[in-house]
């Protein structure tokens, strides 16, 4: 017999839903491991065991189908990095892995630090800030250089970069309404590619050379561009943010974090499982399996929820507490498997010297407004934090 699939009906793509998601992911997990999103169609998988399973086995859940709620994006989406598998995923990968490889952003730990110090000494010289104008700031400094974007149009990348991570949703009011800035970034990524207008020695430089070499197609340099871009804005955008958000309303661990800067590490990783950037992506189901003694058959999709794995009490003590004293370090924020963040390293070493800075120059952090969540289907992160930063 059949193992019986509950249901649920709630739309977690509801503008309201978006803004306060974590009770809807505690209800989901209360269900069971796989549960069907009535709304979507899809199997939602809430818990942390079954969400880092199918990530590890990318032969029976595969992203070449698309990893958005609809086939526009999915379809759209045919020949990037993200989506894609197998050898075809390895050979794009690699394309551009040097860049981000360990020793590669050991070369630019002096410049993001001295960058991170001149973006947090002028916020504490302002000392009412935005918390995501601060966090924008280095990110926005870093990437498109890094990536190869010219300056002309870099007014629009962050605008962009949000809609392409709606796109990956369904095709709701949300993606429809930022559409238009979705197909901006394609058109001008296409021109980039076009006039050759990337900067010397970036990773567009790197995309072109193999386009001439016959590596690549050279549409593919227009997807793999973006590729990379928008991830490595957002996700640090919002782990930044997060960041300043949980220590102003966690004055205790902003204490434990100024007596003990080593904590840093353990600090980011806490963010990221407590505040997880990315919502969800989905999977196609690749052949009739099972998950959880529960069977999905061939074709139908999984839809994996990053923030509630983070949550998940079946494997995180106390997991509705902020505390960077905890070992986060399995959190599964950045994904996992082949398909984990490439930019990770990255979007750690600008969490951490923009925390570096916060700690030599600020004794409190303080929210002196309301906060406002971002509407994304996709990208959890906050819109607007006043916050006052007080001098050490």
């Amino acid at each position: 017999m059949s193992a019986e699939i509950p249901v649920y009906h709630p739309d977690l793509y509801a503008a309201a839903a978006i803004r306060d998601t974590y009770p809807h992911y505690a209800a989901l997990r209360g269900l069971g491991p796989v549960v069907r999103l009535s709304k979507h169609k899809v199997y939602a998988l809430p818990r942390y065991a079954e969400y880092k399973q199918v990530l590890l086995d990318d032969e029976a859940f595969v992203s070449s189908g698309g990893v958005a709620l609809n086939p526009v994006a999915n379809r759209v989406g045919q020949g990037t990095t993200l989506c894609s598998d197998g050898e075809e995923h390895a050979r794009r990968r690699s394309l551009l892995a040097r860049r981000l490889t360990p020793r590669a952003l050991r070369t630019m730990q002096d410049t993001v630090e001295q960058q991170a110090a001149a973006v947090v000494a002028a916020a504490v010289a302002r000392r009412t800030v935005d918390a995501v104008e601060v966090a924008t700031t280095l990110p926005m400094s870093v990437v498109p250089d890094l990536v190869g974007w010219p300056w002309q149009g870099r007014e629009h990348l962050l605008r962009w970069a949000g809609a392409t991570f709606d796109a990956l949703g369904p095709l709701n009011r949300q993606a429809v309404r930022t559409l238009p800035a979705s197909l901006g970034m394609l058109r001008y990524a296409r021109n980039v590619v076009r006039d050759r207008s990337v900067l010397d020695g970036s990773m567009g430089h790197d995309l072109l050379r193999a386009a001439d070499e016959g590596r690549i197609m050279p549409a593919e340099c227009v997807t793999m561009m973006i590729d990379y871009l928008a991830p490595s804005l957002d996700t640090t955008i919002s782990a930044i943010s997060s960041a300043l958000y949980l220590f102003a309303t966690h004055p205790e661990q902003w204490s434990l974090l100024k007596a003990d800067p080593d904590l840093i590490p353990k600090a980011v990783n806490e963010v990221v499982r407590y505040e997880s950037p990315i919502r969800a992506f989905s999977r196609t189901v690749a052949r009739d399996t099972e998950l959880a003694g529960i069977p999905l058959p061939k074709g139908s999709r999984v839809l994996v929820l990053y923030g509630s794995a983070n949550r998940d009490p079946l494997e995180w003590d106390d997991p509705d507490t902020f505390d960077i004293r905890r070992n986060a370090a399995r959190q599964l924020g950045f994904g996992q498997g082949t398909h984990g963040c490439a930019g990770q390293g990255l979007a750690r070493m600008e969490t951490s010297a923009i925390l570096r800075a916060l700690v030599e120059r600020v004794d409190r952090i303080e929210v002196t407004g309301t906060p406002e969540w971002a509407l994304n289907n996709v990208i959890h992160r906050l819109e607007r934090l006043p916050l006052e930063l007080i001098p050490a």
